[in-house]
């Protein structure tokens, strides 16, 4: 299976855009929305961990679908790296695992940016304790603030992907 690579030579890449190159036609996207109960919420909380924030009950998904069969889930998280923000686009595969993470927006200095590479060792990964800087990634020399912040991120999202479970069948219309 090919995995594009990220597209971290941009500096900006639409929702939209996005969205089409993690799922290419003739697959279809469904935005969908996840309300949290509070239990929920206190189950991704624990979940991520404690150093990562989980604050919102309304969670928006992206449901990639081919012949009415899902192929992934995308999730878009937004964070503040040093002083300013980043946008990043995470897919996750069936069995729980990044299929790709895409920087949509980073406002912070082009030197901080985490490369193509760097965000490659995400894919594959799943919600476990190698998924941090203590555990299996890699810091980001000289941007550690960054690479913190995606890890973060990478948590929260697969936190919120376990809990919401947008490809179990009772999930799906």
């Amino acid at each position: 299976m090919l995995i594009p690579a990220p597209l971290a030579a941009q500096s900006r890449l639409t929702q939209d855009d996005a969205l089409r190159l993690a799922f290419p036609p003739p697959a279809v996207i469904e935005r969908r929305t996840a309300f949290l109960t509070e239990e929920q919420l206190a189950r991704a909380k624990a979940l991520a961990g404690a150093d990562v924030q989980v604050t919102s009950r309304v969670v928006t998904y992206y449901l990639g679908l081919r012949d009415g069969a899902p192929l992934a889930v995308a999730y878009f998280d937004r964070h503040r790296v040093r002083t300013l923000n980043e946008v990043l686009m995470f897919v996750v595969s069936p069995d729980g695992r990044f299929e790709r993470v895409d920087i949509l927006d980073f406002q912070e200095p082009p030197d901080y940016r985490a490369s193509p590479g760097w965000l490659g060792q995400l894919v594959g990964r799943r919600l476990d304790d190698g998924l941090s800087l203590k555990g299996s990634v890699v810091n980001l020399t000289g941007a550690t603030l960054t690479s913190r912040a995606i890890t973060r991120a990478s948590r929260r999202v697969l936190a919120l992907h376990q809990v919401i479970a947008p490809l179990a069948p009772a999930a799906r219309p």
